[in-house]
């Protein structure tokens, strides 16, 4: 915030306003609304995710099926979705990747690339776009991830889908969602809480993989002046309100909290050097608590290099392979 004033106040000498009012009415602006830090907060994660899929893009296998930007809901423009599949008739197991961006950034091209390498190791991928914050606020992304499940069912065949062997994935504030959407699947007195109607049967949803996730609203806070600011910005935004602690939909989107026996089997990834690490580990101990089947690839403290948000994505490293790979073997084990 202290950039964004600096900036207005430079901006303010240089057209010959006065700075004092240009200044006052910045301040109540980002005092009173979540918009102008979602935009640079946006801006600057847009670019990291360009960098990290243009990486990625020697990695992508040739011979794929491609469905690009199907209408899972024509009533919504955010509504679309992308199929990968190697070239095969059958209906394969499929993973539905829920992307990553605090809630204020993002798509599904983010994720393409990352798909496109899963999808050459024997799956059907997708990954689904949906309506971000602030100009969409919860539960529109659950809803949206969870009618582009029955989406995807109703249409299995012509997508190369599997309807009954179906992992649902995601990454950072994509990965609550999809953790989120799974509550929902397979406990119905919660999805009657949250108001979600899901009809992809429980029995269906094999498993989760979720990488770098921000689980647990209550625990949302920062190190670091920049990091809770980025923080307060995205719950802020995706809420749609700044008193997050004692706010009903805190507590109902907080994953961990919720978890019963009956949670899919999940795969649960971070870095060490991840400042969401402590979401990862009040989920796993929410799952060791219930007993759910799971797997978890975490890094010592000493781990070299130190792995922050999202590594996964840099499958040129030795931690990223062996993150695509663990999840991997999970799909394949809870798929058959």
């Amino acid at each position: 915030m202290a950039a964004i004033v600096g900036r207005a106040r430079g901006l303010a000498r240089r057209v010959g306003l006065g700075s004092a009012a240009a200044v006052g009415a910045l301040v109540v602006t980002v005092r009173t609304t979540p918009w102008p830090s979602a935009l640079l907060i946006r801006a600057v994660f847009d670019r990291g995710a360009a960098r990290a899929s243009a990486a990625l893009e020697k990695h992508v296998p040739g011979d794929l099926v491609e469905v690009v930007d199907e209408a899972y809901d024509i009533a919504s423009p955010d509504g679309r979705l992308d199929v990968f599949r190697p070239s095969r008739r059958e209906p394969l197991p499929t993973v539905v990747w829920v992307h990553g961006g605090a809630f204020v950034s993002g798509s599904k091209n983010d994720v393409a690339n990352y798909l496109r390498v899963l999808a050459g190791r024997g799956f059907t991928t997708v990954g689904v776009d949906y309506s971000i914050a602030p100009g969409a606020r919860y539960p529109r992304p659950v809803e949206q991830v969870a009618a582009a499940l029955d989406h995807l069912v109703d249409h299995a065949d012509r997508l190369g889908v599997d309807p009954g062997r179906i992992v649902l994935a995601g990454d950072s504030a994509g990965a609550q969602i999809a953790a989120q959407v799974a509550l929902a699947v397979t406990d119905t007195a919660y999805a009657r809480d949250v108001g979600i109607e899901v009809d992809l049967p429980s029995s269906s949803l094999k498993g989760l993989v979720l990488f770098c996730g921000a689980f647990d609203l209550t625990l949302a806070h920062g190190s670091t002046r920049l990091g809770s600011w980025l923080v307060d910005t995205a719950i802020w935004s995706y809420l749609g309100s700044s008193r997050r602690h004692d706010d009903r939909t805190t507590e109902q989107g907080s994953i961990p909290v919720h978890v019963t026996p009956s949670f899919p089997p999940a795969f649960v990834s971070a870095g060490n050097g991840d400042p969401l690490l402590p979401h990862t580990s009040a989920l796993v101990e929410a799952l060791d608590r219930h007993g759910v089947d799971h797997d978890t690839l975490l890094f010592d403290e000493t781990h070299e290099p130190r792995l922050g948000h999202e590594f996964q994505f840099d499958i040129d490293s030795a931690d990223g392979r062996q993150a695509l790979d663990r999840a991997v073997a999970f799909v394949e084990r809870v798929t058959g």
